[in-house]
């Protein structure tokens, strides 16, 4: 197995941060990291001297020349062969002329014309790593990619496992600078024999030859550049006080970066009235997006009938009745100008093309869908759809046409009839668009139909979560304390509560107010959002503290680990062995998961995957922590200088308080039980 590293910077662009780059830090990273091919690959830019120069420093290391690209809204990693240098020089130069600022990009088919056949590169695009190429540019590429990046050992073993994905690739995307102490264990091993550019793609194109370790394939990961793994799923850290494993699981969250860190006591309780806060806010925030997603209806029709002024419309019908009806009046006074027929012509109503062009859209996205081609093509012909979406075109094309002529002539006729008026002396009947207040009326009956819906008490929402149960319940608002509360404003709402039976009234009160409009939502029905425990009963201040804990750990799933620092300090064992336990497994199985305990109802009880054991020794007045890892089956534990300590020793001082004390312990159940 050859262990790679093909993304490192050495030259600084306008994409990057600055750093000026240090041969030393490069050449004292490929040694602790055993590296055996690494690749200089800088922003849209290659330099043929520099990397002349790192393939002499670094020699015997092979150093692929590269170059990262943006291609069409990702990134692609370019690689030639290191014998290539001066030709995928000239190459890059025209890259480089093409990119010059933030935004710029090259597209697939400049990418071919320059670089010309790309069988001869090896080409690794951002797959699972922002910017990500779309399928659009895959597809395009798809003859000449050899794997897709990502950027943490979670994304690769789930890469693995799809076999709709890419090969995936994990390397460090180090710029090598000045003073950098710290380097990141993100390299990837390869089952191949001689490194060259045909070799490795031949090679990495096969899932079963790439691997995060050396000889355990993608069930452990050198964590650190000393050869310290962890397990890709579920690991225990133990070890007396002091030893260092806080610490240890500090540089894992300095190696891995994006970590969900759980910290000794974060989650218990200790001010009464902060946690409280703490934990409402929270509460408060779940419960946000529950009332979004349940008064998403009711927010898009009050967004329609905010615009709605019924005094307005009821001014308006009054002055085209008394028009009206003084027109019919003065019937004997019509002289030559208002006996004209523009006089009392009505303008068209004009109606808009939204409609039309949300289909012409959705057709549109249907004809260049790739990701469920095959589905769309088994019910609809793309060549049947083609010709509706141009026909839909066409006729958007003459209702565009109809609707600006019309507006025309509406602009022609007022203009006339203004003119008409100031000659007349008989009164012109108003222009009020009946038929449009009419509309309005009747959005307004449905938005009171709507809302009275919604008053009816209902639970909207219920999850079981680990042996509690969230619940959303929707009501009315009990009184105008309720709605300034919810509204977090100052304002009395005492007067608009009055209408709160009559949602038509009801709004136009909450518009005079002054408040945001896009909260007015919110004050039509409260969503009460509330965590029970077994019991159907609230929880209680310590199972409050058990509730945030398991949601913590369900939220790291967005994360790349989850580090957890003794949760025994603020939690009973049955809690642990229940809830905790089965949840860490379950997320262990999409992602490394590291803890560190005291406790035997995690350490043993958990049945990790790997176990580390960190000891802290003074020789020659010098402090050294080691750490020693194995898996929770082996007999002795290994530090990666190669000593060794006995895992049954390590168990039972570290989980039991020693095989003496065990010992003791045992026999007080036996008696108690007996």
């Amino acid at each position: 197995m050859k262990k790679i590293d093909l993304h490192i910077h050495t030259v600084a662009t306008f994409s990057d941060s600055p750093f000026y780059f240090s041969m030393e830090v490069f050449k004292r990273y490929v040694a602790e990291a055993g590296l055996d091919a690494v690749a200089v690959t800088n922003h849209d830019v290659f330099d043929a001297k520099q990397c002349r120069e790192i393939q002499k420093a670094l020699a015997p290391v092979v150093v692929f020349p590269g170059i990262e690209i943006n291609l069409e809204g990702c990134h692609l990693l370019l690689y030639c062969d290191p014998t290539d240098i001066d030709d995928f020089n000239t190459k890059c130069a025209a890259v480089t002329k093409k990119i010059r600022k933030h935004g710029d990009e090259v597209t697939v088919t400049e990418l071919k014309t320059i670089f010309g056949n790309l069988d001869h590169y090896l080409l690794i695009p951002h797959s699972d790593k922002s910017p990500p190429i779309s399928a659009d540019t895959l597809l395009n590429l798809d003859p000449f990619v050899s794997a897709g990046e990502v950027d943490s050992a979670k994304k690769f073993v789930r890469a693995i496992k799809d076999d709709t994905k890419l090969t995936p690739v994990l390397f460090s995307d180090l710029r090598m600078k000045d003073g950098l102490e710290h380097f990141p264990s993100r390299a990837t091993f390869v089952d191949c024999g001689d490194i060259s550019l045909a070799a490795l793609k031949a090679c990495i194109k096969d899932k079963n030859k790439v691997a995060l370790s050396e000889s355990d394939g993608n069930l452990l990961w050198p964590i650190f550049t000393n050869g310290q793994q962890i397990s890709t799923g579920l690991n225990v850290i133990v070890g007396p006080r002091s030893s260092g494993k806080t610490h240890t699981l500090d540089e894992i969250q300095k190696a891995i970066g994006n970590c969900k860190y759980i910290r000794q006591f974060e989650l218990v309780q200790q001010d009464e009235a902060d946690y409280e806060k703490k934990f409402n806010k929270d509460v408060e925030r779940r419960r946000g997006l529950v009332v979004e997603g349940h008064l998403a209806g009711l927010r898009r029709v009050l967004d329609d009938v905010l615009r709605i002024d019924p005094p307005a419309n009821d001014a308006e019908v009054g002055k085209y009745v008394s028009t009206l009806l003084t027109s019919a009046t003065e019937v004997q006074r019509q002289d030559n100008f208002s006996s004209c027929a523009l006089f009392r012509e009505t303008p068209f109503t004009l109606r808009d093309n939204k409609g039309l062009e949300q289909l012409i859209a959705s057709v549109q996205h249907l004809i260049r869908n790739i990701d469920f081609a095959n589905i769309i093509e088994k019910h609809v012909d793309r060549t049947s759809l083609r010709r509706l979406a141009c026909e839909l075109i066409e006729l958007h094309q003459v209702t565009a046409r109809d609707i600006a002529l019309k507006s025309y002539v509406n602009t022609i006729v007022k203009d006339v009839k203004q003119l008409l008026s100031t000659r007349s002396s008989a009164s012109s009947v108003a222009d009020v668009d009946l038929f449009d207040i009419a509309l309005d009326q009747r959005r307004l009956a449905r938005f009171a139909e709507i809302v009275g819906f919604l008053k009816k008490e209902a639970v909207i929402y219920e999850k079981p979560v680990q042996g509690f149960r969230v619940e959303a319940r929707r009501t009315t608002y009990k009184n105008a304390s309720d709605l300034r509360k919810r509204s977090s404003t100052a304002v009395s709402f005492v007067e608009a509560y009055g209408e709160y039976g009559d949602p038509v009234r009801y709004l136009q009160k909450l518009k005079a107010m002054e408040l945001n409009p896009a909260d007015l939502y919110k004050l039509f029905v409260q969503i009460n959002y509330r965590i029970l425990n077994k019991d159907g009963v609230p929880v209680s201040g310590g199972e409050r503290s058990e509730y945030r804990l398991i949601q913590e750990i369900a939220d790291a799933k967005t994360f790349d680990a989850l580090l957890i620092d003794e949760p025994e300090s603020s939690f009973d064992n049955l809690f642990l062995k229940g809830e905790v336990n089965e949840i860490l497994k379950a997320l262990s199985e999409t992602m490394p998961v590291v803890v560190v305990t005291h406790n035997n109802t995690v350490g043993a009880s958990i049945q990790a995957d790997y176990l580390l054991f960190t000891h802290k020794e003074v020789k020659d007045g010098e402090v050294i922590y080691r750490v020693y890892s194995g898996h929770p089956t082996d007999k002795m534990l290994r530090a990666p200088d190669g000593t060794e300590v006995r895992n049954h020793d390590v168990m039972m001082n570290s989980l039991e308080a020693g095989a003496d004390a065990y010992r003791l312990r045992r026999e007080s159940y036996e008696a108690v039980k007996n």
